[in-house]
């Protein structure tokens, strides 16, 4: 779960809408005996202006997986079906349940992984770097998860998410050079959502030369336009707030295609909640895969969140 200044974000009593009902059209499915996890993928296309016609890269926006290996490995199962020439992972990795298990699985990936650097990470190396004493200390909610999760790696997986880049940038298929950033091209913290006016979007966007944004951090999918220029947000593979229990990512080249992917949720819960890690329900898991809330509440959410920490920055 994630917290904004002192308030950690509670759903309006308002009934649930699901996010996957926007997102059209059966696009994968693997025959029944091969499943496992994956059952389906579906997506919505993103028709994106200005888009170049020399070959570039086809490339898979796998963004805020927290640790959620079973979510991952769904994902990077479906990724495996398409002619897909690399894997942009767009921060938070961790913290989360199987944060070494999931370093692991990405540094599999190789040479076609490219790494954007997200809070969460952040966080994690400087509670690896501070120890368990300075956790201990910490009087914020969160950080005895981080800290349990910064715990259970070693050195080389510190050393792995320490080399995570503020930002990629890559040339798509059809679409031309994209910036891959985690909160915005600015900072990994800062909030951009569905309805972020172009107001608060402009100035995050002033010194990017690229013509297509992809973000995450904020857990859920979209699509904006401002002055010929797209933002996409990639959704959420381990965390989606998106009123529906399942795997959130985005696939570039030719088009922008966001897609879901659905797995094994209850298989998945009954693994992370084994981890031990602290508070993991209340933390990750209910808002996000157990009780999931919607697109449109969180991004309200941040979007006031957002506001309040304009007017008190002036």
């Amino acid at each position: 779960m994630y917290e904004t200044g002192d308030a950690p974000f509670k759903p309006p009593a308002t009934p649930p809408i699901s996010g996957a009902s926007s997102l059209p059209c059966v696009c994968v499915q693997r025959p029944a005996e091969k499943r496992a996890f994956v059952v389906l993928g579906t997506l919505a296309c993103v028709a994106v202006p200005g888009a170049t016609a020399s070959r570039a890269m086809r490339i898979a926006a796998l963004y805020d997986i927290h640790g959620n290996l079973p979510a991952l490995d769904a994902v990077l199962a479906e990724v495996d079906l398409l002619d897909v020439d690399a894997i942009v992972v767009g921060g938070d990795v961790v913290p989360g349940p199987m944060p070494a298990e999931t370093v692991a699985r990405l540094r599999d990936l190789g040479d076609r992984a490219h790494f954007v650097m997200g809070n969460g990470d952040r966080e994690v190396i400087d509670a690896f770097d501070a120890g368990p004493a300075a956790a201990d200390a910490e009087e914020w909610r969160f950080s005895p998860f981080t800290a349990w999760a910064a715990a259970r790696l070693d050195r080389a997986d510190r050393d792995v998410l320490a080399g995570f880049a503020a930002v990629v940038r890559l040339e798509v298929d059809d679409l031309g050079p994209t910036l891959f950033c985690h909160g915005s091209p600015r900072s990994d913290t800062e909030m951009i959502t569905a309805l972020t006016p172009p107001g608060r979007l402009g100035p995050m966007l002033e010194d990017v030369a690229e013509q297509v944004v992809v973000c995450g951090h904020t857990h859920h999918q979209f699509a904006l336009e401002l002055d010929g220029r797209r933002v996409l947000n990639a959704g959420s593979v381990g965390m989606p707030y998106q009123g529906a229990a399942a795997a959130f990512w985005l696939l570039l080249g030719p088009e922008a295609e966001l897609r879901r992917t659905d797995y094994d949720v209850e298989g998945a819960l009954e693994t992370l909640r084994a981890t031990g890690a602290p508070d993991v329900d209340e933390v990750m898991l209910r808002q996000s895969l157990v009780d999931p809330v919607t697109a449109d509440e969180v991004a309200r959410y941040f979007e006031d969140a957002a506001a309040r920490e304009d007017g008190a920055a002036r």
